[in-house]
Parts: structure tokens; sequence; C-alpha cells
């Protein structure tokens, strides 16, 4: 059992707060994902929780025992580092085998763990192989498997996949996903790559400038962002955003942006009321794949140009500058629909897509 609870966690570096009153319960054989952009606090947390960094003022306790003032050697826990620290002259026998060696395990049991992690791993038939003989993947596994034989009660991996190529980087993935549903432990994984984050973690903690954004599964995360910032980092291309207001005429809702007015229906607008959207200055969100892409005219569409078509496949990327504003919006289409540079083109919102912000606050309204 591996329960952790961070309570009220800071980290100071002089006039610097890296970590602003974190607050997280973790409960047992979670995966937690830290997801933020560079500096966003979540290794400097990752590195508290494994008692390699000191913490200026909080609690962190695990299975319900302060371990603040804990040894790193002494929590129980196993780090997977970005740069997977392999003795280069050891083979991948005695690599994993070196922390059972110095804790004074006889060889026989040694030996039937390495097996066992060697066999989970792939890595049965390297044992003997050095880790200038492995490729990036392997001593990655490797390092893993250092992580693995002390079966510790929590794996803390910060960035174990950063320095891989894409390739690898799928199929370390799989192989990181396919060890959780193995192993009898809680797992905290740092990473500022949306893709790992969203398919690896049962729930993401998302950072900015050292405070806890949202907490929530990737789905929510991505259906309900709580606010501004979580809603343009999680997504692939990034959510569009425009200012917006409410506008009431007569018996009729518009949505004013970008120098056009859509019409809201009047359900729709009993929402945007009972959230308070109305007489506020707003920022309307949309997603890329949610706004319909037109080469003929619609009453309420946007109108811009093709700034750039990118082929992907099955699908496309359009970048559209808006006629009025000038401003940019990603639309995700089918690549069967080939557009153009410069050619005219028609946007439309559908308003059950549409996500309302208050700008002021950036708190999301209508998520």
């Amino acid at each position: 059992m591996a329960k952790i609870e961070l309570k009220h966690i800071n980290k100071i570096y002089e006039d610097t707060k890296a970590v602003d009153d974190f607050n997280l319960v973790i409960d047992d054989k979670e995966f937690i994902i830290f997801v933020g952009p560079s500096g966003c606090g979540k290794s400097t947390t990752l590195r508290m929780i494994a008692g390699l960094e000191d913490i200026s003022s909080g609690d962190l306790l695990i299975d319900d025992q302060k371990i603040n003032h804990l040894s790193p050697s002494d929590r129980d826990i196993a780090m997977v580092f970005q740069n997977y620290a392999l003795y280069p002259h050891m083979t991948v026998r005695n690599n994993i085998a070196y922390s059972l060696k110095i804790r004074g395990m006889s060889k026989a049991d040694i030996n039937d763990k390495v097996e066992e992690v060697s066999k989970i791993l792939k890595l049965d038939s390297y044992l003997d192989r050095k880790p200038g003989q492995l490729s990036g993947g392997q001593k990655q596994r490797v390092d893993m498997g250092r992580a693995m034989v002390r079966h510790p009660k929590v794996f803390l991996m910060d960035e174990p996949l950063s320095n891989l190529d894409a390739k690898l980087r799928g199929e370390m993935r799989l192989e990181i996903a396919s060890l959780y549903q193995k192993l009898d432990a809680t797992f905290i994984y740092v990473t500022h790559d949306q893709t790992e984050a969203m398919t690896l973690g049962t729930r993401i903690v998302v950072m900015r400038d050292g405070r806890i954004q949202q907490i929530d599964s990737p789905k929510n995360l991505f259906d309900h962002p709580a606010n501004l910032f979580v809603a343009g980092f999680i997504g692939t291309p990034p959510m569009n955003f425009l200012d917006a207001k409410l506008d009431r005429e007569a018996n009729f809702t518009y949505l004013l942006t970008d120098f056009h007015e859509q019409e809201i229906s009047p359900e729709k607008a009993q929402l945007f009321e009972e959230r308070g959207a109305f007489g506020k200055n707003l920022i309307v969100g949309i997603r890329a794949n949610d706004v319909i892409l037109s080469r003929e005219v619609h009453p309420g569409y946007l109108v811009g140009k093709v700034r750039v078509y990118e082929m992907l496949g099955e699908d496309a990327i359009v970048h559209v500058r808006l006629e009025a504003s000038k401003k940019d919006l990603v639309v995700k289409s089918s690549a069967k629909d080939i557009y153009q540079v410069d050619e005219t083109v028609y946007l439309g919102f559908p308003e059950d897509a549409l996500y309302l912000f208050d700008k002021a606050s950036e708190i999301a309204l209508v998520n």
C-alpha cells in the first residue's frame, strides 16, 4: 500500500516560489501525471517526494506517516530519470542487480529477481550485454529494471522518454502502461508531453507557475477545462480563442465576436445566464475539430483565408486568418478536402461546442 498526501507543500528558492501551496492525495496504485510547461514546478515537486529536494513548508505523508525528515533511501521509492544512470562497465544483469547486492541479498535471490524483471521488460536476451551495446529504448528499460527489482511502494518517473525518438517514445509508452498493469505500486510521472499524460495517467495534475490549475481524469481535462490555461494547454492542436460578448435584442441572444454576431438558441442563452456570462468581457473557445470549415457562405459564419494547409495522412490541419480581426484559427479537417493558400473559407461555431471564459479571471463559465 502507498497512499501519498501532499499538504500545503511549498518550495522557495531565495525570493522565488517554485511550488506554491501544493495539495494532493494520491491513492494506492494510482498513476498520477504532473504536466505543465517548463518551469511550472512539476519536477521540483517530484524531487521533494523523492527526498532529493528539501520541503520549505508543508507536510508529505506516505501511508499516513510524515516523511519530510526521511532520507531518499528510507522512503521505499524508486526513481527513473530523463537521463538513464547506468554503469557503463557493468552488464545489464549487474546494473539491475546492483542495488540488491548493496543490500546484501543472497546471490540466488538476486538472480531470481533479475530474471523476473528482465522477462517483464523483455531484457532476458540482453543480460550479458553492456549499456554501450544497447539502443536508447533498451537502456531506458534497464533503468526501469533497476527501479523495479527493489519492489518499491512508489515509482517516480521524471520525463523518462524525452531523450528518445518518436517511434521509441511510442513503444516505451506502451511498455510503461503495461508495467503499471502488472506492478502492485503507485506511479507518479512528470512530463511536458500531452500524449504521454493523456494516455498513461488515471489522473492528471496540470501545473502553472508552481500552482495546481486542475486535477482530473484525462477525459474531463479535455472536455471540461477549469480555466483558460488548461483549455489552451490540453489538446493538440490547442483550443482556438476569440474575445466575445453576449448581447440581447428583444427575444434574441447573440454572441458577438470578431466583428460578427451569431444567434444563440434560447436553451443555450438560459445556460449562459445561469453561469453569469452576461455583462462580462468573455473569451469564447472552440476546439479545432469542432469548427465547421466550408467554402460556402453561411449566416453567422466567420470569413477568413487559408494561411497554411498541413496534410497529416487521414486528417489535415488548416490555419485560417480571419478577415476582420486578422486573428489566426486552427481547424482540423479531413485530408480529402484540400485547401489552397489564400483560398477564402467560412468558419462555423456550433453552439454546443463553445466554451466561455471570464476574460478577467480566466475561469471557465461554460465548459
